[in-house]
């Protein structure tokens, strides 16, 4: 696993992604949407998962997948945290249903301890690591 155990931490503390499918005509979509994290890939279900926008956007061979898990520590001082993933997206099977099973090939962490916030200084620089 190449997550580091903050980066972990950080993806358990969440609950919603924003989660990036691109269709046949090129047209990106954005949703945010509930997953979970086996320790390597990660899970996208939801309500009647078959039939949505993404699902078909895979199944149509659009693999490529992209999202965010992102929050704000504060707004005074502005305080953002995230981490955005690039990754290939299947369909599997669970409970009758086909979900998104994300495989993580790129991803970038930012301020996840929360110690940076707008006016304190440059930026940290991105975590980058490639999976």
């Amino acid at each position: 696993m190449s997550f580091t155990d903050e980066e972990i931490a950080y993806i358990r503390s969440q609950r919603l992604m924003r989660v990036a499918t691109v269709s046949d005509d090129g047209q990106p979509d954005v949703v945010p949407v509930g997953f979970e994290l086996d320790g390597e890939q990660f899970y996208v279900g939801g309500y009647n998962p078959t039939n949505t926008r993404r699902a078909r956007n895979v199944r149509a061979g659009n693999d490529r997948i992209a999202f965010v898990i992102d929050d704000m520590v504060s707004t005074d001082p502005w305080t953002p945290r995230s981490l955005r993933v690039y990754g290939d997206a299947a369909l599997v099977e669970r409970d009758g249903d086909e979900i998104l099973r994300i495989t993580p090939r790129i991803s970038w962490s930012m301020n996840l301890d929360g110690a940076w916030s707008a006016g304190s200084g440059a930026a940290p620089p991105p975590r980058r690591t490639v999976h």
